[in-house]
């Protein structure tokens, strides 16, 4: 690090009352990483107001969090969208008389709104077009880190590895517990019941593991394990999993479309086991200490990859594709067909997740 930023770095922690904005990213795993950064800022910063500038979208990533004082939403569709509308949010920031920003989103307009807000110590990584905005701009660490540790950094201005520093947070609160536990009682779930969840889904095509495989395991976790498999997914997914349903011999729950991103962390804690794709909902069952099988394609574990040291398998199998692979377009997705259901099926057994029925 640059001698500038280190001493930069001292004379803030030198404050500990301070009135701190974290510009977030936008997507909820994303989100959910740098949840680890704003565990530290609150432990190096206790007596400090601490509130986050995101897209509503991942709103409940953060909804309930101790760490955090304040939720700002963005809402670029409607309320802040143009320039009359960024104008309002440059106000809205600037009625806090926040004196310190960290940029987890890299976005030049997120840096111009924090700049114009008054914001006097504006940390982030250097780009070419905001760099000269920052009053702290940082060179990004070399090599391929995690994305929890490249939050970290802007936090920190240190390299963090550990997991059990990166690990994330996820908060569920009772009445969402309760709402689960509704739903699964009109299905009949008792509590003497296994349950696996499976979230089919990822944000992009490529990610997903193929249908046909979803449903063969779902058959297989109730037949030989006497499983209650529920199948997770948001209302756009309706369709992916009404026809995974349709491959199925057996039935499963279909809890497509009824769950909150809270709701859906409560049922992870119900659950005995979660299996997913990299996705958002992945690293909420992490957080929330989960037994997890992880199927992984296309995308970097290093990067992206779950942070738990134990409970969290990582299945993912080498065919000859770079990896990650950001290919919209693949066809035959064979990154993710070559992991079978016998390989899931391997995993749960060495880790003695389920116990076969009698």
């Amino acid at each position: 690090m640059k001698s500038k930023e280190k001493s930069c770095n001292q004379a803030l922690l030198m404050t500990k009352n301070k009135r701190i904005l974290v510009v977030e990213v936008n997507w909820l795993g994303d989100v959910l990483f740098s949840t680890a950064a704003l565990r530290w800022l609150r432990r190096q910063y206790p007596e400090s107001y601490i509130a986050c500038l995101l897209h509503s979208r991942c709103k409940e990533v953060l909804t309930g969090n101790p760490y955090i004082n304040e939720l700002i939403i963005i809402d670029e569709e409607k309320a802040h969208r143009g320039i009359r509308g960024k104008g309002e949010l440059i106000k809205t920031i600037r009625a806090r008389r926040f004196d310190t920003v960290y940029f987890f989103h890299r976005s030049f307009t997120r840096v111009l709104i924090c700049y114009l807000a008054g914001i006097p110590h504006r940390i982030g990584y250097a780009r070419l077009k905001s760099k000269f905005l920052l009053t702290q701009a940082l060179t990004p660490p070399e090599g391929r880190i995690h994305r929890a540790a490249y939050f970290m950094y802007v936090a920190t201005g240190k390299l963090i590895t550990d997991k059990e520093q990166l690990r994330g947070d996820f908060f569920v609160d009772e009445k969402d517990s309760i709402s689960v536990r509704g739903l699964l009682e009109k299905e009949n779930v008792t509590e003497n019941d296994s349950v696996v969840v499976m979230h089919s889904a990822g944000n992009w095509l490529p990610k997903r593991w193929p249908q046909h495989l979803l449903a063969a395991l779902a058959d297989l976790l109730i037949e030989r394990y006497g499983c209650r498999v529920v199948l997770s997914g948001s209302e756009k997914e309706q369709q992916l999993i009404t026809e995974i349903v349709a491959m199925m011999k057996q039935k499963p729950i279909n809890f497509c479309g009824k769950t909150s991103l809270k709701q859906l962390g409560a049922l992870f804690k119900r659950a005995d086991l979660c299996i997913s794709a990299d996705s958002g909902p992945l690293h909420i069952a992490v957080a929330l200490g989960r037994p997890t099988v992880a199927l992984f394609g296309p995308t970097d574990q290093e990067i992206t990859g779950p942070l738990a040291g134990k409970g969290v398998s990582v299945l993912q199998k080498d065919v000859g594709c770079e990896i990650p692979c950001y290919n919209l377009e693949c066809k035959d997705n064979r990154c993710m067909a070559a992991i079978s259901v016998a390989d899931v099926i391997e995993c749960i057994e060495k880790n003695k997740w389920l116990k076969e029925k009698k």
